[in-house]
């Protein structure tokens, strides 16, 4: 990676950057490509997870709380309705 980001110093060029590294290594772009990432997403120049599924999973704890609340409250209910039968079935 550190090729890389020379190259790009040097040049300017990202992609031609990356190219230039790997057929010098011998290896494929593509491979180099990966690696960048990798290295940008480890290091927190990149997010982890693309926005869109970033989002998703935000909607979705989102949903996972308030679906945990309404169990709860349900819970409640249901213990207190249940009280409230057995108190009336003792008179």
């Amino acid at each position: 990676m550190r090729l890389v980001y020379e190259t790009m110093a040097e040049t300017g060029e990202r992609h031609g950057a990356m190219r230039r590294v790997a057929s010098q290594l011998g290896i494929g772009y593509t491979s180099v490509r990966h690696w960048m990432r990798e290295a940008e997403i480890a290091g927190g120049q990149l997010p982890a997870v693309p926005n869109a599924l970033d989002e998703r999973i935000r909607e979705l704890e989102r949903e996972n709380r308030e679906l945990r609340r309404a169990n709860e409250i349900l819970k409640s209910a249901s213990a207190f309705f249940a009280a409230e039968l057995d108190r009336r079935s003792d008179s």
